[in-house]
């Protein structure tokens, strides 16, 4: 039972950020603008994207919008966009699995079900991974039932995903970012000659170009790292190569899933250390910036309270600790269907500060090596941008730094749909 800390007076509760823009700035808006834009006037132009025959957009893994900022010196032509860029926010948690299920089904996590890195899956009682490490008894497809934008867009206009060969039938790609044709390609020159080559091929698409470098970079070696920043360098040419190499009538955008913030190694901890914060815990899930506890099902209401309380007092100050209906209450998964509600965590513990929280009862140890870190609230974490690299005219002249989101291109591209 915990209550080491019954004594102590709990730190004041920090009030919780907003929740992510859903259906109005959020990731999950982009691949459904488009659509709009592209004159599917089902689909919602909430971005307010100018209309196109053909748009690309460029998913780059670990792009926060300040960490674009702080580092834009490695990145002279992305940096060019940001003056007229637009601030989107990730979806909840700040991580991969959850940001790219937004993007590619339009929906909320709460909806698609994609609520963290790994979760409980209640029907086997187990934690499995959403990323890399697909459980073999999760079928993407039930556990993400929804018709994905992709699919649905390819049903009258070609997509095509350009990405790395080991994504073509990955669990992720089949539960999220299904649909249209997928051309594999390594490096990222590679996906850069493939993207133009299958543009200038069709008179209409809608593209997704995914590149990870920086993500894997960031978190080995930190994203103030020198290797992170060689990263963008070699990301911004890609992108100056690509908008100089666009047939016309496109429109060539990029924005990111997650942001990112370095965590020294004297913040990362192993929370598992102390029985008090897992008593009566029958799972731990998510990641080390947002952690997902969940209860023995004979926990008592007074043992549940008194865990929180536990945790509110080792690390209140360090982090928001809620239970699962707070977090769906404020709105942070949106809308939540039933049977995505027992993936979330009973309760919930999203770092404030520069800390990282581990359980290595269940993971290795050589986790606590990793530098850069997301998956919570903050603004470093939660806040990547959409810029408009370039949107050639009809007449095949390239021009970049067009803003997105004006009036103007709210009203062109469809009526409104809610999700």
């Amino acid at each position: 039972m915990p209550g080491h800390g019954k004594s102590l007076k709990e730190p004041a509760r920090e009030p919780l950020p907003e929740p992510p823009g859903y259906g109005r700035d959020s990731i999950a808006d982009v691949f459904t603008s488009a659509a709009a834009a592209l004159g599917l006037d089902r689909f919602d132009n909430a971005l307010g994207l100018p209309k196109a025959r053909r748009i690309c957009v460029v998913m780059v893994d670990g792009l926060g919008k300040a960490l674009l900022k702080q580092r834009g010196g490695h990145a002279p032509f992305l940096r060019g966009s940001l003056e007229n860029s637009r601030t989107l926010g990730s979806a909840f948690p700040s991580t991969t699995a959850a940001s790219l299920a937004s993007l590619g089904t339009g929906l909320e996590p709460g909806r698609h079900g994609m609520v963290g890195y790994d979760v409980l899956d209640p029907l086997q009682d187990k934690v499995v991974n959403q990323l890399g490490g697909w459980d073999e008894g999760v079928d993407p497809l039930l556990w993400q039932p929804n018709p994905t934008v992709l699919e649905q867009v390819a049903a009258e206009v070609p997509v095509v995903t350009v990405s790395l060969p080991k994504f073509a039938t990955s669990g992720m790609t089949r539960a999220a970012l299904r649909g249209g044709s997928f051309v594999p390609a390594g490096t990222g020159h590679a996906r850069t000659r493939a993207a133009a080559e299958h543009l200038a091929g069709q008179d209409q698409m809608l593209m997704y170009l995914y590149f990870n470098e920086l993500d894997k970079a960031g978190h080995r070696y930190g994203c103030g790292s020198m290797q992170w920043g060689n990263a963008l360098e070699e990301l911004d040419s890609g992108m100056r190569r690509l908008a100089a190499n666009l047939p016309a009538d496109t429109l060539l955008l990029l924005t990111a899933d997650h942001g990112m913030l370095d965590v020294a190694p004297e913040h990362r901890i192993d929370y598992s250390a102390d029985p008090a914060l897992t008593a009566g815990v029958r799972h731990t899930a998510g990641e080390p910036r947002m952690v997902h506890l969940y209860f023995e099902p004979d926990a008592t209401a007074e043992h549940r309270e008194a865990l929180i309380q536990t945790w509110r007092q080792a690390y209140g100050r360090q982090a928001w600790v809620l239970t699962r209906d707070e977090a769906v209450a404020h709105g942070l998964f949106g809308r939540v269907e039933p049977e995505v509600l027992p993936r979330i965590g009973d309760v919930l513990v999203a770092a404030r500060e520069p800390i990282a929280l581990y359980d290595l009862r269940r993971v290795a140890s050589s986790a606590l090596e990793q530098v850069g870190q997301h998956g919570s609230l903050t603004r470093a974490e939660r806040e990547v941008p959409l810029l408009t690299l370039a949107h050639t005219s009809a007449g095949g002249t390239g021009s970049s730094g067009h803003m997105v989101g004006t009036k103007t291109g709210r009203k062109a591209g469809g009526r409104r749909r809610r999700h």
